[in-house]
């Protein structure tokens, strides 16, 4: 693939690596590609980070028609930038993509891209403890017309962003509301993409959730509203009885890059992992019974995020007494371990920029 470079007239000042919070800054650069029904992808670009010019009648403002993919870029001790399974958000957005009618965009093509703009904005991958650099690909239509149908038109993007931890609590435990009215994701629905409107329907319950003192929504299934499946931003694990549960990919759950990732060492370590539906009711009785002995959720923004409180209607159950699970921590140690170079890839999971 042949890209094409435009040089920024004038760089950005850096921001303070010790604040970074998440997605507040901006790199210099965004890749970008074009894709037509008469010419398929096209000219593809790397050119300075600005605003995007659309038509008001863009398809994509009226029929949502868009997919986005989540991933990072790690500086190791040694100075080297490495990626994290990028084929798998690859294959994950073909997907997205097939499900909204949208073109394929190539997996090798995918990582070339995403390897090309991180090499470019290489300055811009932070080196102070648990920072790295985000990487946003995304396709939307940009075909001009009223009407609901396959775009004629799309474009692909990556910008960049360096970033700090997700929570503002980092690897604390959390508080989280299992949403019993809304629902997230039905089978035969997108609940296995990454589209933007999964994440636009899913706000009404956060804000309910931030309004009880809660950080996210535990979704429960749409067709019975029995079952746990996911939160609002990660995949989540119950470590029952010394076994692990989590919810099965058959739909409506989204099939999280650091979710299988997890499941790959855990089960290296000898546990055995349950993907497997789960009823709340359960899972609170084992919370009562001191049988629920960690939960944490799995993501390429937070990593790891352990669970310290879950509320179910009136029910509040406490996990660990509010402290983080021995294997939580194990787990965020070894795959950021890795992540970050500081431990053996035994996986081959990690790709040098």
């Amino acid at each position: 693939m042949e890209i094409r470079f435009e040089k920024c007239k004038k760089l950005k000042e850096k921001p303070d690596q010790k604040n970074l919070g998440f997605g507040k800054y901006m790199t210099d650069y965004m890749f970008v590609m074009d894709w037509t029904k008469e010419e398929g992808w096209k000219d593809a670009r790397i050119v300075p980070y600005a605003p995007i010019t659309i038509d008001p009648s863009c398809v994509t403002l009226h029929y949502a028609q868009e997919t986005f993919e989540g991933m990072k870029a790690y500086r190791t001790a040694d100075g080297k930038i490495q990626l994290f399974r990028p084929e798998m958000n690859a294959k994950r957005m073909i997907n997205s993509n097939a499900r909204l009618c949208m073109p394929e965009f190539p997996v090798d093509m995918f990582v070339e891209a995403v390897k090309a703009i991180v090499k470019v904005e290489e300055d811009w991958v932070p080196s102070e403890p648990d920072t790295s650099l985000y990487i946003r690909p995304f396709m939307f239509a940009t075909e001009n017309a009223l009407g609901v149908h396959m775009a004629t038109a799309y474009k692909f993007m990556v910008i960049c962003s360096p970033v700090g931890a997700y929570y503002a609590e980092g690897i604390n435990p959390v508080k989280i509301l299992v949403e019993d009215e809304l629902v997230r994701a039905v089978k035969g629905g997108t609940g296995f993409t990454k589209c933007g409107g999964n994440y636009a329907g899913s706000i009404l319950g956060q804000v309910k959730a931030e309004k009880m003192g809660y950080s996210q929504v535990l979704w429960l299934d749409g067709e019975q509203r029995k079952y746990v499946e996911e939160v609002g931003t990660m995949n989540i694990m119950f470590k029952i009885d010394g076994e692990i549960y989590t919810a099965p990919i058959e739909g409506t759950v989204l099939p999280g890059v650091t979710r299988d990732s997890m499941i790959h060492i855990l089960r290296d370590w000898g546990y055995k992992v349950n993907e497997t539906k789960l009823s709340i009711d359960d899972l609170m009785k084992a919370g009562h019974d001191g049988k629920l002995e960690e939960v944490f959720g799995t993501g390429t923004a937070a990593v790891v995020s352990p669970v310290g409180e879950l509320r179910y209607k009136d029910d509040v159950i406490t996990i660990n007494d509010f402290k983080i699970g021995e294997l939580t921590q194990k787990l965020y140690d070894t795959l950021t371990g890795i992540q970050w170079g500081k431990l053996e890839d035994k996986y081959n999971w990690t790709v040098k920029v």
